[in-house]
């Protein structure tokens, strides 16, 4: 913007010209904290198998409309196995029963099929290659904020995948078996 004063003296010129600058820096200001809502929030979540080992990595990104999973395994057996957000942020090997159960603050049956509503924690299958590999992503209702349905409590949570896939609807873990990989959701990375 360019302004052009003309037949006034120079204080008055210099007052007109600080508050234009103190204008222009609020509206830039609003501006870019407008913007900012659609930032995304990132966490990289180390998955690991039953010997502790990595087998890759799921990125949660916050989105408008929930978080997105991008997940990138491998070493996984073929074949279909059910994933879910669990209630506890520890991944002890080689059985995983450290994270507790689903996440469920709700007190909702399991699985996304059930008419009775599913746990906040339930996700869809993913499939496992000939090669154990697993490259897919999937969206929650979670959020990574400071909110209700938050993946962030102050224990944090974990992610974990079973053996099995889920059959969505039987209690409590949809015959998903045991827990064969792990991963622990938290701020600290």
């Amino acid at each position: 913007m360019i302004f052009l004063f003309v037949g006034q003296n120079d204080s008055h010129t210099n007052e007109m010209e600080v508050t234009m600058k103190r204008l222009f820096f609020i509206l830039l200001f609003v501006f870019v904290a407008s913007c900012s809502k659609g930032n995304v929030t990132t966490i990289n979540i180390e998955m690991i198998n039953a010997n502790s080992e990595s087998i890759g990595q799921i990125k949660l990104s916050e989105m408008t409309d929930g978080v997105e999973l991008d997940i990138q395994l491998e070493g996984l057996p073929p074949g279909g196995h059910g994933i879910h957000f669990h209630e506890k942020g520890i991944c002890e090997a080689p059985d995983f029963v450290t994270a507790g159960s689903h996440l469920n603050p709700n007190g909702n049956e399991h699985g996304l099929m059930n008419p009775e509503g599913a746990h906040l924690g339930d996700l869809t299958n993913i499939e496992a290659d000939d090669q154990g590999k697993v490259s897919v992503q999937l969206k929650s209702n979670m959020t990574l904020n400071d909110e209700k349905n938050t993946l962030l409590p102050m224990t944090g949570t974990a992610i974990v995948i079973h053996k099995n896939p889920d059959d969505g609807i039987s209690q409590p873990a949809g015959g998903a078996g045991e827990r064969i990989a792990c991963g622990i959701v938290s701020q600290g990375e």
